[in-house]
């Protein structure tokens, strides 16, 4: 199925609303770091901590189906990348297209993040 056939509006678990909620109030400082500095003046819009099926991805642009994630030490052990592989299997059914990077990324490397954030985006 391409994109274009996807419904826009991916429903979700309404459970995850109270944590999503709580996540952008606790946000990482490379979450904020790349929500302040980047998305946050995209013409695209995003949305930080959205709910997509059983799942919260850090943030979301609609319109493009892109989430982007942010992961920090807690998903390098093997239980939470098997984890990651499912959800990212999950998400990508959905229509979702997912890219990742690491703190250290978005802390060291934040203009390369950036340019591979815009060009996902053309």
């Amino acid at each position: 199925m391409r994109c274009t056939d996807m419904p826009r509006f991916i429903s979700y678990r309404a459970s995850l609303t109270p944590r999503a909620r709580r996540l952008r109030h606790d946000a990482t400082i490379p979450e904020r770091k790349l929500w302040h500095e980047f998305l946050r003046g995209r013409p695209e819009k995003f949305t930080r901590q959205k709910p997509l099926g059983f799942y919260i991805v850090d943030f979301y642009c609609a319109s493009k189906r892109l989430a982007i994630e942010i992961d920090g030490d807690s998903h390098f052990d093997d239980s939470a990348e098997r984890y990651d592989r499912r959800r990212t299997d999950a998400l990508v059914r959905l229509g979702v297209q997912l890219i990742r990077f690491t703190n250290s990324d978005v802390l060291d490397n934040f203009e390369a993040v950036c340019r591979t954030i815009a060009q996902k985006l053309e």
